[in-house]
């Protein structure tokens, strides 16, 4: 491999010259700085980045800790964060915790033996804290993304889950529909905390009673909805749930793929609605009606407060609220 040696041998000047303009430091003359890196170029030279790290006292390297990126929403949280984060000079290292805590501690470990320069995160869920902590232990900056934890402080980019959730009822309370059943993440996790609350507020204020038996708490990621659709439909017709409202995108399609194992439709049998989208670029024709999250922008936003606070300091922690659209399409419609 060409050194820094080598470029200092055919540029004809010392190693502090080359290293100067490797890391961007010190007082050298334009004609000198475009001498190296032409010399650079022609030799194809890649520098030590764990030895600038050493230099610099920085990786350029920032953490994206998520669930699932598999989950459309966390595929383009993760793209705006990546943008946002090569625009200001910094790679992005990508790890998903499946909303578990022990895996969660391994990449968090994992970035403390890296030193990387921050960690931008959508927490597993509540028990986080210790994970969080200890960042703050090691001086590594964080930014939650999605999801908060409570008894952390710090910088945060949320999305609205209360009044999304109030939309998504009421648009199905405007249809007719007064049986609702709610399939929700766990309530260890901020949002499904929030959309719970936006759930029930809406049933009260329309005067529709709450029944504890159409409410189920499962989870985010992938999952098999038979027995919570078995127990829907075991039900008397006239109880029957005649609409679902689901936390998120992978619970929607876990419900809409047992109702249709079990020769039942969707919106003839039951009216669904949901938190996030699909990827657009896979869909000929868009059929959930959601409460879309700007997703880019939870990445964007997360990425830019983060590498502000490393390059810091920042007296006060920061909060953005990001709402969401309610889009209606064919996936609900009036009871009949």
């Amino acid at each position: 491999m060409v050194s820094i040696y080598d470029i200092a041998k055919r540029a004809q000047c010392s190693t502090m010259t080359v290293s100067r303009v490797i890391n961007n430091t010190g007082r050298i003359s334009e004609k000198t700085r475009q001498r190296v890196k032409a010399i650079m170029a022609e030799m194809n030279y890649v520098p030590n980045q764990a030895a600038r790290s050493l230099v610099l006292q920085q990786t350029k390297i920032i953490s994206l800790l998520i669930t699932d990126i598999t989950n459309p929403f966390y595929t383009t949280l993760a793209r705006g964060a990546e943008d946002a984060a090569k625009r200001l000079g910094y790679q992005v290292m990508f790890s998903n915790s499946d909303e578990n805590l022990d895996k969660e501690k391994e990449y968090i470990d994992t970035v403390l033996s890296m030193r990387v320069d921050g960690v931008l995160i959508a927490p597993a869920g509540d028990h986080s804290v210790e994970h969080l902590e200890k960042l703050r232990q090691y001086n590594i900056p964080f930014v939650l993304v999605d999801r908060e934890v409570p008894g952390v402080e710090s910088d945060r980019v949320l999305g609205d889950s209360k009044e999304g959730s109030k939309a998504l009822v009421e648009h199905l309370i405007a249809l007719g529909h007064r049986r609702i059943a709610f399939i929700n993440g766990s309530l260890d996790i901020s949002t499904a905390r929030m959309r719970r609350a936006g759930y029930l507020e809406t049933l009260k204020l329309n005067d529709i009673e709450v029944q504890p038996d159409y409410m189920f708490d499962t989870t985010y990621s992938r999952f098999d909805a038979d027995p919570i659709i078995e127990k829907m439909i075991a039900m008397p017709k006239s109880k029957r749930p005649t609409a679902i409202f689901a936390a998120n995108n992978f619970i929607t399609l876990a419900a809409i793929r047992s109702l249709r194992a079990k020769g039942l439709r969707v919106p003839e049998d039951f009216s669904i609605v949901c938190f996030d989208d699909l990827d657009p670029d896979y869909i000929v024709d868009p059929f959930l009606t959601i409460a879309a999250q700007p997703a880019y922008d939870f990445g964007r936003i997360g990425m830019q407060m983060l590498i502000d606070r490393i390059h810091g300091p920042i007296d006060e922690y920061r909060s953005v609220i990001l709402p969401s659209k309610l889009l209606v399409r064919q996936s609900s419609t009036p009871l009949t």
